[in-house]
């Protein structure tokens, strides 16, 4: 399972990618983020796209091992914080 500190940060960023895009509530920002929490507010039913062990069985399984996929979540998960 991937390890999610919560922190917030691609919460803050669905705005910078066309995936995310609807769930933009209009300034980048995710509409089901709680600004003041730093939280997501429907984080255990929140969207599959937003769920990496999901998304990884739903689309990467056949591709890329899961230690590498979540390399690579890590890789951008350490981005989105170092540019806060």
């Amino acid at each position: 399972m991937f390890k999610c500190d919560k922190c917030g940060c691609c919460c803050m960023k669905v705005g910078q990618s066309a995936v995310y895009a609807t769930l933009d509530r209009g300034d980048g920002v995710c509409m089901y983020f709680n600004d003041e929490l730093r939280l997501c507010n429907i984080y255990e039913i929140r969207p599959t796209m937003c769920n990496v062990d999901k998304v990884y069985t739903i689309l990467f399984k056949s591709k890329i091992e899961k230690e590498e996929y979540y390399k690579m979540n890590r890789k951008y998960c350490e981005q989105f914080k170092s540019a806060l």
